[in-house]
């Protein structure tokens, strides 16, 4: 089924009760078009879920200056002129806000979401992760030239035997692992059955031995097809085995962890949670759920230098090696899109030269961090596809536009 954009009539997705038949979303499919539509706000309804509680204290104020950026025109990749408005409605948009100076200048919310539902978050997860990665590092506790096997034992057998923290984090080990989103039985497709992200399909090879769990499936990854520190490779199943270091370490369930080192302290305005294996191990590399607005707090943790109302969240030293750290390791493919880009501690870097930053997941989800123009864009969406390039590069454009408008220069 085709999916549909905002300005078109919804179909009846998991409407009424019972929901008819034909629009409930197949289990196998739940986060293909046009159920993601549906499911990316509903997440805690069909799956095993973690809470991260936001505390019993206050949510951190975001004040207000807000601005019409509904009208504001700007040239996409293919050369035609578009408002935000319809790049909103095009890029099947589910929520957007831009703060600038600290202050919300614009929040919208779209596809019947709300203020307080929890949205998927794909892979925006990672840098959720690797942030706390870097609290622990500045305690001590992590040692990012130490080599992963210091705090894991266990894998001493497995292809990151001789790979360090750092590695991990900047996913430059020769960790053979395939990232191939539309083949059920690649590595990643084997993360989703191992994760409970979905069954394992009828159509499989019945000699795939299939991990049961996320520990599982890293127990089974022996073979390198890289020397450690010589290739950038996205592989999801890095942030995973970072999060395991981090359980290990401090003994707490990664759910746990980032509540009371990130969403508590930061002063976020609703639980977010995350999705579990069959093991109640939080997905890091992709499970975290949660509002826009908080993601829109977390992006302006960044920006304030890692500090919220006075007290230290984030280390400086963090802060700087994310924007700034020995940048270099990228692959061809990933220069298309960002041609002055990296990849650092789990963070995309826009543009080495101006410090921006992102936090990416597929399907639409984005958190942008300029220092340059003291800005956090927060856009949640369920695109069509996995990849769209044409979008990430337009929504690019826009939040560049937007700066302009904003009278924000580089």
């Amino acid at each position: 089924m085709k999916s549909y954009k905002n300005s078109e009539i919804p179909p009846p997705i998991m409407q009424g009760f019972p929901s008819d038949q034909f629009m409930r979303f197949p289990r196998m499919d739940w986060d293909r078009p046009p159920w993601n539509r549906w499911t990316f706000q509903h997440i805690n309804e069909f799956m095993p879920t973690a809470r991260v509680w936001r505390g019993s204290g206050p949510a951190r104020v975001l004040p207000r200056q807000e601005e019409t950026i509904t009208d504001i025109s700007f040239v996409r990749s293919n050369g035609q002129k578009q408002t935000i408005a319809g790049f909103l409605d095009d890029s099947y948009t589910d929520g957007m806000l831009v703060m600038c100076d600290g202050k919300i200048v614009h929040e919208s919310y779209h596809n019947a979401m709300r203020p307080e539902t929890p949205h998927l978050m794909q892979s925006v997860s990672k840098s959720i992760t690797s942030t706390v990665t870097g609290i622990l590092i500045d305690r001590g506790l992590i040692d990012p030239a130490a080599p992963v096997v210091t705090y894991l034992p266990e894998i001493a057998e497995t292809a990151w035997r001789d790979a360090t923290i750092q590695h991990v984090l900047d996913m430059t080990t020769g960790v053979q692992y395939s990232e191939e989103y539309t083949r059920l039985d690649s590595d990643v497709g084997k993360t989703d059955v191992a994760s409970g992200w979905r069954p394992i399909s009828p159509d499989a090879d019945p000699g795939i031995d299939w991990p049961e769990t996320i520990w599982d499936q890293i127990l089974t990854l022996k073979t390198c097809d890289a020397k450690h520190g010589e290739r950038f490779l996205y592989r999801s199943i890095e942030t995973d085995l970072l999060a395991h270091v981090m359980i290990k370490i401090t003994g707490l369930p990664l759910h746990e962890l980032i509540s009371q080192e990130l969403w508590q302290p930061m002063g976020a305005e609703e639980d977010g949670f995350f999705t579990v294996d069959p093991n109640g191990y939080s997905l890091a590399s992709g499970g975290f759920n949660g509002c826009l607005r908080d993601f829109g707090r977390f992006g302006q943790l960044y920006l304030d230098d890692g500090m919220c109302q006075g007290k230290r969240i984030i280390p400086s030293d963090w802060i700087t090696d994310v924007r700034r750290g020995p940048h270099g390791l990228f692959s061809d493919d990933r220069r298309r899109i960002l041609p002055n880009g990296c990849y650092r501690n789990q963070f995309w870097i826009e543009d080495m030269t101006t410090e921006a930053f992102m936090c990416l997941g597929v399907f639409g989800q984005l958190i942008y961090i300029s220092p340059a123009y003291n800005m956090v864009v927060v856009k949640l969406s369920t695109w069509p596809d996995f990849l769209d390039d044409t979008f990430k590069t337009d929504t690019q454009l826009a939040i560049h536009a937007i700066a302009a408008a904003l009278g924000k220069t580089k």
